[in-house]
């Protein structure tokens, strides 16, 4: 950069800043910045003509002022005629003007384009880097379409000077983060990636921040980049510290450019071509080795320098998950790290080892640092440590550890800052379901954990010991014995209340044999609880009390005394009040068989994800990494898991068996869910979900199409469930013909009016509805519709379901894709492996395939896999493929017209996290439509 003159010095301008910097009060500060607006104007529009100086010394005094938090509304035109000068600092003081106070849609930026335009055209590179500063620092849209086309050709220009190129590269990446799609690189690819290979380090720094973040988008078209920067890594890894000299920070040669070496190649997998691959491991070998050895100097640059590189190497390590030997001495390394003095670098290595202990290989590595992670939850004194500690913790944990694990987080859990106590509560809830192997100590395990935090033990949490004890005869009375024995402590929380109301409640008989737990005794100790509960749980112990009835008939007597005092059945909470009387009601005039009926015990709920896994999902920090690893816990805790998205409702206690099903529940096979209630119930809980997951929520109007592909490879749940509404199906389908159960909830307590539902079909499908809905819909009540649909011949559109209603008279409208997709006709179809490889052959011609290669979106657990496939209605043939990790299936598509045999193979790669799906029909239509179909179930 020129240097200054001393005649660039503007005198006039030290002065103005000291004279501001000396005022006493805003108000003289405010007096002279006035005075000298004032002054300037008079200079700008006296008739005199200002030398190149004089204007920048006004300009400059402007910028001042603009700086100081004043507004600035001329001096803009003086500005950009500095553009046009021939000297460094008038120039530099017009572009520095105009990138802070000129916005993009000012007047004057088709002036502003036409200079910056000239200097970069000057081939004076002083001038082209102002040029380039300017519109990085603008970086607005109308500047990346005016330079965008302009800026590669500079960049790649063998006659550009190298300060330049490294301005053209950081300019073009801020252009490309503002306006990714103005700037098309097209025929600089490859030239822009080769600048990987400039003789100037500087330059190649420069490029590869660029290429870094255009390759994030468009792996594909930058892909040659990998060869070329593990070329130029192990050049500067294998350099001694005196090769480059310039480049060399602390005895460390260029670890700024090494670390983003590193972060360019984890945007790709590990190389193909053997040559490369093994270049690379060698250089990654080197940066461990060169770890180990003594420190050349003490100072802690040299040190921080070391170690950012040592991290980006381990960050690479990690992201392949291909190299066992690499991946062990990584943890090894880190594990040296735990016990380091310096904080950040224990931080850092936990964080690290986070990801290290979901990989395979360096798995069992991790658990050997169990102590010193222990350690370090117990005693380090930075908070961000100790959660980094806890993740840790949470994603070594396996069958070998989990007991001591979760004891010693529950320990932790009585200390632990507030701010991570939630996430904590949620870990071990998950860690306790999963790992359980004894279900006594999964009860003991939560309870505990309800007892140390139970502040911050959400309803996910509650409600999951609730459904896994509904669902497992074998711990019920051991549930029933502890939470009895819980809730005899003098401070109890109300969550505890909660589960002992609900457990209690169902499976109370079975300890009431011990005249210390005897069925008086049970409803004591709950009632003792009563007045210090919130309403929703008063409303949780009602319904006990009702349950309670019908298991003990001796305490009839003393339950209708409690519902019948005027705290309870004049209660001023509307639900309290509705739910005394009404079981005040039931118990006095209903028969022993009625009220046995009624207050039944609650069915097994049906098996779906952990909604404690969901929530945790949502937190943010590393320590949701290793959560993808649980989403098999469904799988490996077998009978553990129960219902998830939505917890065991109050009310659901007390109306198990309000109704009995529909005469078609057989049929589809949903004689465990519970009933459909089509009785008004409570404005609290207004609807009996027996649907196995809650739907989204959607605004009136457009199409809604959120649910539908939840339904590929199911027929039963939630469609659509917003305030309002609740829509539910359930179906079944035979040859070409198929029947669908639509039950639409009332979720409030006011009338639905002008209640209407229209279906419209495509072409190829042809659709009946059995019955019209009634007008008008109760509040809390659930209606129900048939429709029958017919497969005339292969489709890809989706019926769709218009629904209108009046709800306090405002006009609802909604429309939902119906998931009537073309599997849904399936007929599984047997197969040797002869006859399936035959057939498959036979299907050969290019427009009968459809094949689609992409990342996991789910765990890649066997069973869930096979459930999917089965789901889709093929037949999943066994021992036919010659590698058994992979899945084939046979299937013919049922229509009116004609039949279309469909053959289906995926190709799971774990270690990737990636499949590929082939799909063979002898219609080509058939194939894309199902290939697009099944790519996003998996």
């Amino acid at each position: 950069m020129p240097a200054v003159s001393k005649g660039d010095g503007m005198r006039g301008l030290a002065v103005f800043i000291s004279d501001i910097r000396n005022c006493k009060s805003k108000e003289a500060e405010i007096k002279r910045i006035n005075k000298e607006l004032a002054n300037i104007r008079s200079k700008f529009k006296g008739d005199k003509a200002l030398d190149g100086y004089s204007k920048k010394k006004y300009v400059c005094k402007l910028l001042f002022i603009f700086l100081l938090g004043h507004d600035i509304d001329f001096g803009h035109m003086e500005a950009v005629n500095l553009l046009s000068s021939n000297k460094y600092t008038e120039k530099q003081i017009g572009y520095l003007f105009i990138s802070v106070l000129v916005n993009s849609n000012s007047e004057l930026i088709r002036l502003i384009n036409n200079a910056i335009k000239n200097d970069l055209s000057s081939r004076n590179p002083t001038f082209m880097c102002l040029a380039l500063h300017c519109i990085a620092n603008v970086g607005s849209r109308e500047m990346a379409e005016a330079f965008a086309s302009e800026i590669p050709r500079i960049l790649v220009a063998g006659d550009t000077m190298d300060s330049v190129k490294q301005s053209a590269a950081l300019c073009l990446l801020r252009l490309y983060k503002t306006s990714p799609d103005l700037v098309l690189m097209g025929e600089w690819t490859s030239r822009v990636v080769h600048l990987l290979n400039d003789q100037h380090m500087g330059v190649v720094t420069a490029a590869i921040s660029l290429i870094t973040c255009l390759s994030q988008k468009n792996p594909d078209e930058f892909k040659t980049c990998v060869s070329l920067a593990v070329s130029r890594l192990s050049r500067i890894v294998s350099s001694a510290s005196t090769d480059l000299q310039d480049y060399t920070y602390y005895f460390v040669p260029a670890p700024w450019l090494s670390c983003k070496l590193l972060r360019l190649l984890q945007c790709y997998p590990p190389p193909e071509d053997g040559a490369v691959k093994g270049r690379l491991v060698e250089c990654l070998e080197t940066i461990l080795n060169k770890a180990q050895e003594p420190p050349k100097s003490k100072k802690v640059q040299h040190s921080n320098a070391k170690n950012a590189i040592l991290f980006e190497a381990i960050s690479l390590i990690i992201h392949y998950d291909s190299e066992p030997n690499l991946l062990v001495r990584a943890c090894n390394q880190l594990g040296q790290f735990l016990q380091h003095r310096e904080t950040n670098l224990r931080y850092l290595a936990l964080e690290s080892m986070c990801t290290l202990a979901s990989s395979e290989f360096s798995h069992e590595a991790v658990k050997t640092h169990i102590e010193t992670v222990i350690n370090a939850l117990k005693t380090e004194r930075d908070v961000s440590v100790r959660q980094r500690a806890a993740d840790l913790l949470y994603a070594m944990c396996d069958r070998s550890n989990a007991k001591q694990i979760v004891a010693e987080m529950l320990s932790y859990l009585e200390t632990a800052d507030y701010s991570i106590r939630e996430e904590m509560v949620l870990k071990v809830a998950i860690l306790a379901e999963k790992y359980a192997v004894d279900y006594s100590w999964y009860v003991d395990t939560i309870l505990n954990l309800i007892r140390i935090a139970g502040d911050y033990v959400s309803e996910e949490v509650w409600y999951r010991v609730i459904q896994i004890v509904i669902n497992r005869d074998d711990v019920q009375g051991y549930a029933a014995k502890t939470v009895f024995e819980a809730l005899q402590a003098p401070a109890c929380h109300e969550n505890m209340v909660k589960v002992g109301g609900y457990i209690l409640g169902e499976f109370g008989n079975l300890i009431a044999g011990d005249p210390r737990s005897s069925p008086l005794v049970q409803f004591n100790l709950l009632h003792s609880k009563f007045h210090l509960c919130s309403v929703p749980t008063r409303a949780l112990l009602l319904s006990a009390y009702i349950k309670f009835i019908n298991l003990f008939p001796e305490t009839k007597a003393t339950i209708q005394e409690v519902l019948r005092c005027d705290s309870q059945i004049r209660n001023s909470d509307v639900e309290l009040q509705q739910r005394a009387v009404e079981y005040l009601k039931l118990s006095s005039i209903a028969s022993t068989d009625v009220l046995a009926t009624v207050l039944e015990e609650m069915p097994p709920f049906p098996e779906r994800e952990s909604s404690i896994l969901a929530k945790l999902k949502k937190k943010k920090g590393p320590g949701a990494v290793s959560v993808t690893e649980l989403e098999d816990s469904k799988r490996e805790s077998g009978e553990l898991n129960g219902a998830g998205e939505r917890g065991p409702d109050p009310s659901v206690m007390a109306a198990s068996n309000a109704s009995t099903p529909s005469p078609s529940a057989d049929l589809l096979g949903i004689r465990s869910a519970a009933p459909v209630s089509n009785a008004p119930a409570s404005a609290g809980s207004l609807l009996v979900d027996v649907f196995s997951e809650a739907g989204p929520a959607a605004s009136s109007g457009a199409v809604n199409d959120d649910g539908f592909l939840r339904f590929v490879c199911k027929n039963n749940g939630v469609l659509f469930e917003n305030q309002l509404l609740q829509i539910g199906i359930k179906s079944e389908y035979r040859q070409n013909l198929g029947r669908m159960y639509l039950f639409y909830g009332n979720k409030t307590s006011v009338q639905f009016a002008s209640f209407t539902t229209t279906v419209s079909c495509p072409g190829e499908l042809q659709s009946h509805i059995l019955g019209i809905v009634e007008p008008l819909v109760e509040g809390g009540a659930q209606i129900q519709q048939v429709l029958n649909i017919e497969c005339l011949t292969d489709f890809s559109d989706a019926p769709l379901l218009n629904i209108k209603f009046r709800y306090g008279g405002a006009l609802q409208n909604l429309t939902l894709k119906l998931p009537v997709t073309i599997n849904k006709f399936f007929q599984p179809t047997e197969m040797a492996s002869q006859d399936f490889f035959q057939r498959w052959k036979q299907l050969s011609q290019p427009q009968q395939e459809a094949q689609k290669i992409f990342k996991a979106n789910h765990s890649m657990d066997t069973e869930v896999i096979k459930a999917k496939l089965l789901g889709l209605g093929m037949a999943l043939l066994d021992n036919v493929d010659p590698n058994p990790e992979n899945y084939v299936c046979a299937g013919v598509i049922q229509t009116k017209s004609q039949q279309v045999g469909c053959l289906l193979r995926l190709e799971p790669n774990a270690q990737a996290q990636m499949y590929r799906l082939t799909l063979r029909c002898s219609k080509d239509s058939v194939s894309k439509r199902l290939c697009e179909l099944l790519a996003q179930q998996f």
